[in-house]
């Protein structure tokens, strides 16, 4: 009897392969192909070899050499305030008014003396004024049907207010080897019978992918996918950072360092290299990824300040922040739904869908199922269809990747392969109903 042999995969499905004394080979049982043992574990070797150069890459540390030099002498007359609601710690010069706290609009501020931390080393100065951020926001609000009324009504417009937010921003490399089974068909039709004839193919791919100056945000009291979606910024416009810029904004301080932060920016990357690799396999019908082995090669960090113009407000006892990049303009943030509208939405379009379609009926004499399905179901699922696009509307904060951030000439292929490995056929049986 065969020894099964379950920690080995087989290349083209995945499945578990075992020897088979009679062909000296390891067989699947699932898709048929059978490899030497000699190639599988060549196989197994490079697996072995790629994650461990990944747990190395992920194990070490990002250059922090440039990063050495504090806000010194510079600091003088500078002020900070201190929310005792959220903890937010906003810097600001002297002459500067701060009312309330940007993040969760508390009105409570303390003034205090700053201590010194790192000096930032970029900054990209604010190109939008208070006015365009106000008029984004309330063009925001335009042409969301499920919005409340009183939540447009009950906003505290006049609060929003410009902030420095502290970014960590990193360069690095990710290279890696992907895998994918990957099919062709083409179906030919003889008498009653259709006849698919596909053709498997095992592509791989690797390559290496720069990134260069990739943000992320660096307060806690700031959410991530707020300053996700108001990328990207235009780095044409980053400037050595100088107190020059600050006056009349609040600045955030860091308080997230730049190896916890790392680790999401290494998420961003490793999810943009994989998108751009999987372009590259083209000209097949159907593709599915089998194996990926990515690695990050840490580079140089870099602090900066980036422009956001931020909104918080409260409204039924639920907290809405709203960030617009203070670069480009571009606002986000999520509202809230009236569920009275929703269902009244829902209700009115369903009635007037089914009603239209019974007026259909009665031109094309539907009967019996079909008219059920025709008349009911399709109606009630094209309203729910709508209500649903329309709450979609209400929600602008999405992760985002790190396509903006690509260095150089873009991805590198090192390694490029489509093999051939088998011919399947499929036959259907074609109803007298469907002959033409």
């Amino acid at each position: 009897m065969a020894t099964q042999v379950t920690n080995y995969k087989c290349p083209a499905c995945t499945g578990p392969l075992h020897f088979v004394g009679a062909s000296g080979k390891l067989e699947c049982d699932y898709c048929g192909n059978s490899y030497e043992v000699n190639e599988i574990e060549a196989r197994l070797k490079v697996q072995n070899e790629q994650a461990a150069a990944a747990a190395a890459s992920a194990n070490s540390r990002w250059d922090m050499g440039s990063l050495t030099e504090e806000w010194g002498g510079e600091n003088q007359g500078m002020k900070v305030y201190d929310c005792p609601s959220c903890g937010a710690e906003l810097i600001c010069d002297a002459t500067t008014a701060a009312t309330c706290c940007p993040y969760c609009g508390n009105q409570a501020v303390v003034p205090g003396q700053f201590s010194g931390s790192l000096k930032p080393e970029y900054v990209i100065p604010f190109k939008t004024d208070k006015e365009q951020a106000k008029s984004a926001l309330l063009a925001h609000y335009k042409g969301k049907w499920l919005l409340p009324k009183s939540f447009v009504s009950g906003n505290h417009i006049e609060d929003i207010q410009g902030v420095y937010v502290p970014f960590w921003m990193f360069d690095c490399e990710v290279s890696g080897h992907m895998e994918y089974a990957a099919s062709s068909s083409t179906t030919n039709r003889t008498g009653n019978k259709e006849i698919t004839t596909t053709k498997h193919y095992e592509v791989k791919r690797s390559g290496t992918l720069s990134f260069a100056k990739v943000p992320v945000d660096a307060s806690t009291k700031m959410p991530d996918g707020h300053m996700d979606s108001i990328e990207p910024y235009d780095y044409r416009e980053l400037k050595k950072f100088s107190m020059a810029y600050m006056p009349g904004f609040l600045a955030d301080k860091y308080d997230v360092e730049a190896q916890k932060c790392g680790e999401r920016m290494q998420e961003r990357c490793s999810k943009t290299f994989e998108e751009e690799v999987g372009k590259t396999v083209t000209g097949y019908d159907e593709t599915s990824l089998r194996h990926k082995s990515i690695s990050v090669k840490k580079g140089a960090v870099h602090y900066a300040m980036l422009p956001v113009w931020l909104l918080a407000t409260k409204w039924n006892n639920q907290n809405f922040l709203f960030a617009m990049n203070g670069q480009s303009g571009k606002l986000v943030g999520d509202l809230p739904m009236d569920q009275g509208k929703f269902w009244g939405t829902f209700g009115g379009l369903s009635a007037a869908f089914v009603l239209l379609t019974l007026l259909f009926n009665l031109a094309i004499g539907l009967t019996g199922g079909s008219m059920a399905l025709f008349c009911l179901v399709l109606p009630i699922a094209a309203a729910f269809a709508v209500v649903m696009v329309l709450k979609g509307q209400l929600s602008s904060v999405r992760p985002q990747k790190a396509a903006a951030y690509i260095a150089g000439s873009g991805l590198k292929l090192t390694g490029k392969e489509d093999i051939f490995v088998r011919t399947s056929t499929s036959t259907r049986v074609i109803e007298a109903k469907d002959r033409k």
